[in-house]
């Protein structure tokens, strides 16, 4: 067991990797981008988290899961903190928790939020949204409400297959 003294804020960052969202299990709290940051404050580890939108019912499991994480491995003294603004956003989603998204069936965001282009954000029944089954961008949205809040529900129109879409946010 490491002790809080010893415990650089990389191994902190590596734990928390570990924590899955409870809604999607196949991604860590960190892949997604709820931690946003692991700082010490004396011999207290605070832990920074924004919800991925301010009503999500998942998030007191989240914190109960990062402080069990932290605890198991003899982190006694920390502080989570809830940071709302700015506001979560999709484009904090790591490129592993993409890959990890698709493997799982769920269509990763197709676009950015934060276009730094200049380019306008298409609308969300204009994206050319690949199938996490085949591949094929020949898909269309059946709702704009789907599993979750921030998922949308589309169906491939080639494997026919119905899929959820991790909308833009």
């Amino acid at each position: 067991m490491v002790s809080a003294v010893t415990a650089s804020t990389e191994q902190i960052w590596t734990w928390l990797a570990e924590v899955p969202d409870p809604e999607i299990p196949v991604i860590s709290v960190v892949d997604l981008g709820i931690v946003r940051d692991v700082a010490w404050e004396g011999e207290v580890c605070i832990v920074t988290i924004t919800p991925t939108y301010s009503g999500c019912p998942a998030m007191l499991v989240i914190a109960e899961s990062i402080e069990a994480a932290l605890k198991s491995r003899g982190i006694a003294r920390f502080r989570m903190k809830t940071k709302l603004s700015p506001a979560w956003t999709t484009d904090w989603m790591s490129e592993a928790g993409k890959i990890k998204l698709k493997g799982y069936g769920i269509a990763p965001p197709a676009q950015q939020v934060i276009d730094i282009s200049r380019i306008t954000r298409k609308r969300p029944d204009a994206l050319k949204v690949a199938c996490p089954h085949c591949g094929s961008t020949n898909t269309r949205c059946s709702s704009q409400f789907g599993s979750t809040p921030c998922k949308a529900l589309y169906r491939c129109d080639d494997c026919l297959e119905p899929f959820d879409y991790f909308k833009c946010h």
